[in-house]
């Protein structure tokens, strides 16, 4: 079983997926879409690297503003949610804090010294790999924790 995770932009998704062991995300590819509203190719695309890695759960990026609310860019994403719980019936779609992911994702290839066209084919995948990465730790934190009080 593997978890993956997801960067839902405005003409881009970001795809993570972790190993089999949950412990490390890693960067799967970059899905990209001519109009925003046209979801169907990225659902697809998520669908089938699902079925092919045996993943029962998807962390979903929540771009937040800095002061907690959610702007536009997240309910663009919690529509996404919805649209992947109807497709992908199956998989549990968690949403995680985002904020600052892709500036983070950012940061590495501009010292690599990648152009902006460079950077904007995998940025999007850094940052998934950011938000699953953040989750696949707080969960094993979550469970050694667990562990030590028993």
């Amino acid at each position: 079983m593997r978890i993956m995770g997801l960067d839902f932009g405005a003409r881009t998704t970001g795809i993570a997926m972790s190993d089999p062991g949950c412990m490390l995300a890693s960067p799967v590819e970059t899905v990209f879409r001519e109009e925003e509203e046209n979801l169907k190719k990225t659902v697809r695309r998520i669908r089938q690297l699902a079925e092919e890695n045996d993943v029962h759960t998807i962390v979903l990026g929540l771009p937040k503003n800095m002061n907690n609310t959610l702007g536009e860019r997240a309910e663009k994403t919690l529509a996404f949610k919805r649209r992947l719980e109807r497709d992908l019936y199956r998989v549990e779609i968690l949403l995680w804090d985002e904020r600052l992911s892709t500036r983070m994702a950012e940061k590495p290839l501009l010292e690599r010294g990648l152009d902006r066209h460079q950077r904007k084919q995998v940025v999007d995948q850094i940052a998934a790999v950011y938000i699953l990465q953040g989750y696949l730790d707080a969960r094993k934190a979550q469970v050694e924790n667990e562990e030590s009080i028993r």
